[in-house]
C-alpha cells in the first residue's frame, strides 16, 4: 500500500503583537462630526478605526460605523456619547493618535495626526 505522498502546508509565523492602553484624542470639529455621522444611533453602532496595509505609505487608515460588536480584543475611548473602538493589534500604531476633521470642498473629512508615523502622504490617510 502505498504512503501518503502529501508534504503537508506551511503556515504563516504568528508573532505575538505589542498590547498597550491606548490613548488617542479628538478636535472639536471632529467630535461634532462623529456625532453628525452617528445620529441617534450611538447607542447601538460604535466608530472603529483600524489599520490596514497599503496607501502611498505602507499603512492605510480605516474609519467606519459598525454594530458594537461587544469584542474584549477592541478598547473602547469615549468622546461624549460616542464611542471609538481600537483593535488590541493596531494599540502601539495608534497610540497618541489625534482625530481631527476638515469640512473644506477640496479634500474635506476626517484626517489622522499620528505622532507614531514616520511618513505620511499628502492626503493624510496612510503613513509608515
Amino acid at each position: 500500500m502505498g504512503g501518503c505522498d502529501s508534504k503537508g502546508i506551511a503556515l504563516p509565523i504568528v508573532t505575538p503583537t505589542e498590547i498597550i492602553n491606548v490613548s488617542i484624542d479628538a478636535t472639536d470639529s471632529a467630535r461634532k462630526a462623529m456625532i453628525a455621522a452617528m445620529g441617534d444611533d450611538h447607542e447601538s453602532k460604535v466608530i472603529i478605526i483600524s489599520v490596514d496595509s497599503g496607501g502611498c505609505s505602507g499603512y492605510m487608515y480605516d474609519m467606519k460605523i459598525i454594530d458594537d460588536p461587544k469584542d474584549d480584543s477592541y478598547q473602547v475611548i469615549k468622546f461624549d456619547e460616542i464611542k471609538v473602538l481600537i483593535h488590541n493589534e493596531h494599540s502601539i500604531m495608534l497610540d497618541g493618535l489625534i482625530l481631527d476633521y476638515n469640512d473644506s470642498l477640496m479634500g474635506g473629512g476626517f484626517a489622522m495626526q499620528n505622532p507614531n508615523a514616520n511618513r505620511t502622504c499628502g492626503c493624510g490617510l496612510s503613513f509608515r
